[in-house]
């Protein structure tokens, strides 16, 4: 595709890691001018493939702590762009799942193992447990089998809810339906990344405005084809977060969503 003098190349991979890899190679071996990358999954493959060619990235959580950057005011080498979740927001998750649904006291917290910013998410959530009197419970999966699995041996025990993180192992369409169908099936209340969860039947999502971050990754990506140098461009954090509530789910759990906490949220589907 042509754009004025700009040609893009475009990849889909989904979610698996030879497919990126595979893509990654590809893409690498064309020597672009730059190459625009989406997800951890996806940074963590281009970064071990090229110190050279330039990276902007976008909806990549703690990149620092990822290893992909030095710091936010100076990134250093061949990379930058915007972080989407902190590692911090875990705790935020806990939160809210635990003011839309006061009852929960056990939370299975489902994040992808191999990164290392699902990790954070994780322990920023077990920090904030114990003042909110929940025990929090680590489900590590890598695929649609194991979330069903880790959820349906969660579920045995009564007082449970979820946290939804994202990864690829979360945020395809198909996982998407299956965790959303298996939450309602053994009545977990849950909290979810972005909107599509909710517009889909999930009962509650927290994140970031992802068309503030896309938008600003594309003004990155003009300003390093125009000369700056990625490395002293830097990274930006997410500053406008949006909710959205399904209370027709909340009804099927047998919740109701405090009116203050609907006055908060973007959307509210009923």
């Amino acid at each position: 595709m042509k754009a004025a003098n700009v040609a893009l190349d475009y990849r889909f991979t989904g979610e698996s890691g030879k497919q990126i890899r595979a893509a990654g190679a590809e893409l690498i071996a064309s020597k672009p001018d730059l190459v625009f990358a989406a997800s951890n999954v996806t940074v963590t493959i281009l970064k071990q493939a090229t110190r050279d060619i330039p990276i902007v990235f976008t909806q990549v959580s703690d990149p620092v702590g990822s290893g992909y950057v030095t710091s936010f005011a100076r990134p250093g080498e061949n990379i930058t762009g915007f972080q989407g979740f902190e590692p911090a927001i875990g705790g935020k998750w806990l939160e809210v799942l635990h003011e839309v649904a006061p009852g929960v006291k056990r939370v299975a917290v489902i994040y992808n193992p191999n990164v290392p910013a699902s990790v954070a998410f994780l322990h920023s959530a077990e920090s904030g447990a114990s003042a909110l009197g929940i025990t929090v419970t680590a489900a590590g999966v890598r695929d649609a089998a194991g979330i069903d699995k880790a959820l349906t041996e969660f579920a045995k025990e009564p007082n449970g809810g979820v946290i939804v993180t994202p990864s690829p192992v979360t945020l395809t369409a198909d996982k998407r339906t299956v965790i959303i169908d298996l939450a309602a099936k053994l009545r977990l209340p849950a909290i979810y990344p972005n909107p599509p969860f909710v517009k889909a039947g999930g009962l509650i999502s927290y994140g970031y405005d992802q068309v503030e971050q896309w938008q600003g990754a594309a003004s990155y990506v003009d300003h390093v084809l125009r000369g700056a140098k990625p490395g002293e461009l830097p990274i930006r954090a997410a500053t406008k977060y949006e909710m959205a509530i399904n209370l027709k789910t909340a009804k099927s759990l047998g919740l109701t969503v405090p009116l203050q906490l609907q006055q908060q949220a973007d959307e509210v589907i009923e």
